[in-house]
């Protein structure tokens, strides 16, 4: 899983899953996008267990910002 989110605005720019169940996730980062959420909505999300879809606030709570 990777995500591009904007550093000053926390708007998602973008994601992608690879793997097994990507397309059972994908879709929350996708309406999250759409709906014009921040990141951190994602990063305080719960999702149901066991899916691939609860890895999704791991990622956003791990966001590092990407090298100039």
């Amino acid at each position: 899983m990777k995500v591009l989110v904007d550093a000053e605005t926390q708007e998602i720019l973008g994601g992608t899953i690879l793997g097994v169940g990507g397309d059972e996730a994908i879709h929350c980062i996708a309406t999250a996008m759409y709906a014009r959420q921040s990141a951190s909505l994602l990063a305080r999300s719960v999702h149901i267990h066991p899916t691939v879809a609860e890895l999704i606030p791991t990622v956003f709570q791990t966001l590092q910002p990407l090298a100039p």
